[in-house]
């Protein structure tokens, strides 16, 4: 197997905006190797990590996902309105493990809720 062979090093944060110094400050930074898209790996990071630790008010979040080829990408709770929008299993594999459960938790609860899971 040579380096081509090998799926884009991806890198993800969650970020929490700092209003009073207008700063984003990383809260969770993680890597995976994976073909999936930076959005859809954005997506999912964000409402992960949402669902697993519930903002308090006033807190404004953001995920950036890139890989070493692409610039960056940025998703807000603005994306993670219910468009039916759903994770595949090449987003879930390149989520660590208490994402991956926080994601199908938060199905569970808005398919029981009748509202489609994102």
């Amino acid at each position: 197997m040579t380096c081509e062979d090998q799926a884009p090093r991806l890198t993800w944060e969650v970020q929490l905006h700092e209003p009073f110094s207008n700063v984003w400050i990383c809260r969770w930074l993680g890597r995976a190797s994976t073909s999936a898209e930076p959005t859809d790996v954005a997506r999912a990071v964000l409402a992960g990590y949402l669902a697993a630790t519930p903002p308090r008010p006033g807190e404004t979040f953001r995920a950036v996902a890139y890989t070493e080829t692409t610039g960056p990408v940025f998703v807000t709770t603005m994306h993670l309105k219910d468009d039916g929008w759903m994770v595949d299993e090449q987003v879930c594999a390149a989520l660590p493990s208490h994402l991956r459960d926080a994601l199908a938790a938060a199905a569970l609860d808005n398919v029981s809720d009748g509202v489609i899971a994102r």
